[in-house]
């Protein structure tokens, strides 16, 4: 089994389409719209295919704010989208300089043989970046990064 994509809730869908694909380098996929219900999407995609659904519905509202790895977690539900990356410190820097809010800067992560970030993006939703330590053995979850 793989992950397919994550949704993610978002006030203005353009907006948000075009902020993933400049700042992460994704590119835009599949649109449509549910009109009975309000709601459009869009898949902002990366290599082979997984990605991100962004989802906007008439109506919606901020949820709880989700600042930080543990405020995050004191809330059930997902709380946030993790990318694997080939370069934390230049993909981290990328996406500081499209916008997205410094949460926790490059660092070592508690799963051995990663290093591991944390930004938001414009509209405050938690994104993980994680990278492979070089020369380490994966294990655990590396497949998908630490949670």
């Amino acid at each position: 089994m793989r992950l397919h994509h994550a949704g993610v809730s978002v006030p203005d869908l353009d907006r948000s389409l075009a902020w993933y694909c400049r700042a992460l380098g994704l590119r835009p996929g599949f649109r449509f719209e549910v009109p009975p219900i309000g709601l459009r999407g869009a898949f902002a995609l990366g290599e082979g295919g997984t990605g991100v659904e962004l989802l906007q519905k008439d109506g919606s509202r901020p949820g709880a704010p989700r600042a930080d790895p543990p405020s995050a977690s004191a809330m059930h539900g997902f709380n946030h989208v993790c990318f694997r990356v080939a370069d934390l410190d230049a993909v981290y820097a990328r996406l500081i300089g499209c916008g997205a809010g410094a949460v926790w800067d490059p660092r070592d992560s508690p799963e051995p043989g990663f290093r591991m970030a944390y930004v938001t993006d414009p509209d405050g939703n938690l994104i993980e970046l994680v990278e492979p330590v070089a020369g380490h053995a994966e294990g655990g979850t590396a497949q998908a990064g630490p949670s």
